[in-house]
């Protein structure tokens, strides 16, 4: 499962079963930890998920931004509720790329905002498991 974790929603990716390709699931409206923490447990029992990669915003320098620092403590919290490992991601642009994704293929307005979340949350998943289709 990739996440791509804001303040006010998290975008929400899963993978195949054999981990070659990822496809949106939808954007979670954030309330609270508890309420977010169980739709994503849901989320996780109902895709079989093992892992889940979490999107790390760094700055470009690659410094730590403070919403690199609040995605962290997501993850920490994911690792500690669901005890699966769970990833951290550099996300540097992956916002923008869905940004310029989505105005590819012609979308915009209202339907462009509620989908980005998700197209990062893909472009996340992809480049953990390009990453570690290398690694194998």
């Amino acid at each position: 499962m990739g996440l791509d974790v804001g303040d006010r929603r998290i975008g929400v990716a899963v993978s195949d079963p054999l981990g070659l390709t990822a496809q949106p699931v939808m954007t979670l409206v954030r309330t609270n930890r508890r309420q977010d923490l169980k739709s994503l447990q849901r989320l996780i029992r109902r895709y079989g998920c093992a892992e889940i990669v979490v999107g790390n915003p760094l700055y470009m320098s690659g410094d730590q931004s403070p919403q690199a620092a609040k995605a962290q403590a997501f993850a920490q919290m994911l690792r500690e509720e669901t005890a699966l490992p769970v990833h951290l991601w550099d996300e540097r642009l992956t916002t923008t790329e869905a940004h310029r994704h989505l105005h590819a293929a012609g979308r915009a307005g209202s339907e462009h905002k509620a989908v980005v979340d998700q197209v990062a949350a893909v472009l996340i998943l992809e480049g953990y498991l390009a990453a570690a289709k290398l690694n194998d």
